[in-house]
């Protein structure tokens, strides 16, 4: 999934990111650097929450 993807999926289901970052424990600017590119989220919480939205997949698939 592209971060526009994410985006328009958010939208067609009528939530914000910053209750999306709330119910999963993220903060509303982590999110937002994420979907941005402002984060490339190699690591870290950055690359757990690209993984949750779908714009990554989980470190234990990559090698397949």
């Amino acid at each position: 999934m592209t971060p526009e993807q994410v985006k328009q999926s958010f939208r067609q289901r009528g939530i914000t990111f910053s209750q999306w970052a709330r119910e999963n424990g993220y903060t509303q600017q982590a999110v937002y650097r994420v979907l941005n590119g402002f984060d490339k989220a190699h690591y870290g919480k950055a690359h757990d929450i690209a993984v949750k939205l779908g714009l990554k997949k989980p470190a234990d698939q990559l090698a397949a």
